[in-house]
């Protein structure tokens, strides 16, 4: 998966930007009200990116992203009125093994792998082309809702980065070089991709899908911080607070 985020990075624009887009199944309309919504533990990463552009990953950032990212799905889904769980550990969820939901969150991250490679790279599927969000998760993902009771399941990926100090400094010196007449070549700043998945645990479709991209050429400059409370709410308002029913996302879609 860590390839597929990083070629989805690459494809933002050279200015900064946050970019969102969603797919949707034509009968989606988003739930509201009284549901019950299953959230598996978020599959979070943040890491520093040196000065040479590596990203090192880091336990403690990662960390601190989840726990924010945890707290403000709270907030937002609790607003919608779900009845909602987010699942810390395997081992909390009564009536399902670790094992079961372990192959669940596997096989949910094999199938959301396969709707970024061909919804957002362009690497068109032959059996998916003009066929709209066709993904399911199958016979696991109803098994899952008939022993918890749950109306939908919630994956949510999210990768950031956070410039380090060399790597501010070095893109500080490179713009100060195009005030003499001499601009360095342009090293980038962090980026941060997110993406979330909605299945429907009665029938095991993905129902709903949403990527946000956000990015900046100039190192420093952020589009929210994931370990800070405030970032980790931003992100959650623009991957899931502004979900659209499947019909008006297709004619959206057909006007571009």
């Amino acid at each position: 998966m860590r390839k597929v985020g990083l070629a989805l990075a690459l494809t933002l624009g050279l200015g900064g930007c946050v970019e969102t887009r969603q797919f949707a199944d034509a009968q989606f309309e988003p739930p509201q009200g009284d549901y019950k919504l299953l959230v598996l533990r978020p599959d979070v990463t943040v890491g520093s990116l040196t000065t040479g552009g590596m990203v090192e990953p880091r336990a403690d950032w990662t960390d601190q992203a989840r726990a924010s990212i945890t707290t403000a799905l709270q907030a937002q889904q609790s607003a919608r009125g779900a009845h909602m769980l987010i699942v810390q550990h395997r081992n909390e969820l009564p009536g399902v093994s670790e094992q079961e939901l372990a192959d669940m969150e596997r096989l949910n991250a094999a199938v959301d792998e396969s709707i970024v490679v061909h919804k957002y790279l362009g690497d068109y599927l032959p059996t998916k082309r003009g066929r709209g969000l066709d993904w399911t998760v199958g016979d696991d993902a109803v098994n899952l809702g008939r022993k918890t009771g749950y109306d939908y399941a919630l994956f949510l990926h999210a990768e950031d980065e956070v410039a380090s100090t060399g790597r501010i400094v070095l893109g500080v010196l490179g713009a100060a070089g195009c005030v003499v007449g001499f601009c360095a070549p342009n090293i980038g700043g962090a980026a941060q991709l997110d993406y979330a998945s909605l299945v429907d645990l009665k029938t095991g479709e993905v129902v709903w899908f949403n990527v946000v991209r956000a990015g900046s050429q100039v190192p420093g400059i952020k589009f929210g911080d994931l370990r800070t409370p405030q970032g980790a709410e931003q992100m959650v308002e623009r991957l899931l607070g502004r979900m659209k029913p499947g019909l008006a996302i297709r004619r959206a879609q057909a006007v571009r």
